[in-house]
């Protein structure tokens, strides 16, 4: 009876060594699912600010097409930056150009270039005929990879 007895000790422990490498395992496991939830946050994030632009160029781009006289007198072909707005002047293009770069429109969030915070830049370039291109430039600090500063150029037809 006692033969068996050397082998069983010999078996001791084995067990808790088995559960301590699953538990490495799995930890080293959840760590990488925690670093990719990370990335996909950040990443996701960035998207937003590019779909924020994309949105802000069309946003003037709507409000250039209900003013196309002036357009096409180049009243809207300026730079605008957030945090340096030009203000609101006398003319409709001075006042959309505002709302655009200040995102007073009574929205919270913020619309136009200020959702995309202070620093971003807004240009219009519009020729005679009404073809115009809108770049707005934004730091992307979010963006996983690449430069922080991003640039959206739309370009329309009015």
């Amino acid at each position: 009876m006692n033969t068996h007895l050397p082998h069983s000790k010999k078996q001791a422990g084995v067990g808790l060594i088995e559960i301590l490498i699953a538990v490495l395992v799995l930890s080293i496991g959840f760590l990488g699912m925690a670093a990719l939830q990370t990335k996909a946050l950040s990443n996701n994030n960035s998207a937003m600010d590019r779909t924020q632009a994309t949105i802000a160029s069309y946003s003037i781009l709507d409000a250039m097409r209900a003013d196309r006289a002036n357009v096409l007198n180049g009243n809207y072909n300026t730079t605008v930056t957030v945090g340096s707005c030009p203000g609101a002047g006398g003319t409709l293009a001075s006042v959309q150009l505002d709302r655009w770069c200040t995102g007073s429109t009574g929205v919270t969030p913020p619309d136009g270039l200020a959702a995309l915070g202070t620093g971003a830049t807004g240009e219009i370039s519009c020729d005679g005929n009404g073809i115009c291109g809108i770049t707005v430039t934004f730091d992307d600090d979010k963006a996983t990879g690449g430069s922080s500063a991003q640039e959206v150029v739309t370009r329309a037809r009015l």
